[in-house]
């Protein structure tokens, strides 16, 4: 038992940290805009992550071909980021969770298109369900009262996780001979590099400069621990454990938001909150309860 709890307390504590950076960012929100939210996040992820590189004795040797593939993957990040804190204005941190859920859906739909690869039934009726439980969520019971306007923070996330989608697919593609570390790295060097033209004003020096202690934990929270930590215990996670068994604690993340987000927020978690996720959770372990068979039935025969 304490060998597994060792196993795994690193992708359980990093799907944590993920799960609580949505109540930090709609605390950091109510003193401070999207761009810049993310731009502090990003450098302190960067001090952490550099002296951790140094402290490890790292290569920080760059490779331009390396680059190229980083910036693309940079690109996306960040408007994947800047979509997703903007969509956070205007909705509840327990829908997004439950809605950044919804991203394996998106990824088996791309990878259909992207890499050819076939849908099947339980595919088919997995998205069907988790589409279902995201209209039952954004509409709170009525699905006709959908609209771009009224859940305009709603679709700003779904939309973030399309992009995710698209990044994870991108990252298929992008050949990158640098360590986790490193690669972690120098996409958040290049993420704020991008970033700064947008950020770097008297107005937004002035907001930082006047953020209450609220503010200034949020930050600190979203950059050290959930820019920082937790991408570093991901890594390392995925070098220890087989990929699907790590992936499998991304189910966890919707219910620490929500949870969280009932503690912190003090946000109204309804019965139809709650039956709308678990909807879209099922939905979602349907879409890819083929691949998680797979992996154990391949690893029990040996």
């Amino acid at each position: 038992m304490k060998a597994i709890a060792l196993i795994y307390w690193k992708p359980l504590l990093a799907v944590t940290l993920w799960g609580a950076s949505f109540i930090a960012t709609k605390y950091a929100l109510s003193e401070l805009n999207p761009l810049t939210v993310i731009l502090l996040r990003l450098f302190l992820g960067i001090v952490l992550l550099s002296t951790l590189a140094v402290y490890a004795r790292k290569d920080f040797s760059i490779s331009i071909k390396n680059h190229r593939g980083i910036l693309l993957l940079a690109l996306i990040a960040v408007f994947h980021l800047w979509i997703q804190v903007t969509g956070l204005q205007f909705t509840t941190a327990s829908n997004t969770g439950w809605i950044i859920g919804f991203t394996p859906v998106f990824m088996a739909l791309l990878a259909v298109f992207v890499f050819k690869e076939k849908i099947t039934i339980i595919k088919t009726v997995g998205i069907l369900i988790a589409f279902f439980g995201l209209l039952l969520l954004m509409s709170k019971g009525d699905l006709s009262s959908i609209d771009l306007i009224s859940n305009k923070g709603d679709f700003l996330v779904l939309a973030s996780a399309l992009t995710w989608s698209v990044y994870s697919m991108v990252n298929k593609k992008v050949s990158v001979s640098y360590s986790p570390l490193m690669t972690i790295l120098y996409l958040f060097i290049m993420m704020a590099v991008v970033l700064l033209p947008f950020t770097v004003n008297a107005k937004n020096f002035d907001l930082v400069l006047n953020l209450s202690g609220v503010g200034w934990v949020s930050i600190l929270f979203l950059g050290i621990f959930c820019s920082g930590v937790a991408y570093v215990l991901w890594a390392q996670a995925l070098q220890e454990m087989e990929s699907s068994k790590v992936g499998a604690f991304l189910y966890f993340e919707p219910f620490v938001t929500v949870f969280a987000a009932w503690l912190l927020l003090k946000e109204e978690i309804t019965l139809l909150i709650i039956l709308s996720g678990v909807i879209i959770t099922f939905g979602v372990l349907l879409v890819n309860i083929e691949s998680h068979l797979k992996f154990y039935l391949k690893n029990f025969r040996k």
